[in-house]
């Protein structure tokens, strides 16, 4: 039913391609209007509308090495670095 079309993003000017998958997904969330901006601009866009993040230091629970997270750290539960955390999700 639904077939893939060729848009032009209003930021940047680039072609983007508006998927069959993606105009089902707007249809069946009752949008009603083509996306503007390809996906590179609307997650620009959405970086900028949030702001900067801001990451706090503390030390990895497992390891002990320096870690950076984006949310602040409580006392009463551990952190774990970006490896140690890779590592439990493996698991």
């Amino acid at each position: 039913m639904y077939q893939d079309k060729t848009l032009i993003c209003k930021d940047c000017g680039e072609e983007f391609v508006f998927t069959a998958g993606e105009q089902e997904f707007y249809a069946e969330k009752g949008f009603m209007n083509e996306p503007q901006r390809c996906k590179t601009c609307r997650d620009q866009k959405k970086t900028a509308a949030r702001g900067p993040r801001t990451y706090y230091t503390t030390t990895c629970a497992r390891c002990g090495r320096e870690a950076r997270v984006p949310f602040e750290p409580k006392t009463d539960r551990p952190v774990l670095c970006s490896d140690c955390f890779a590592e439990d999700r493996g698991r």
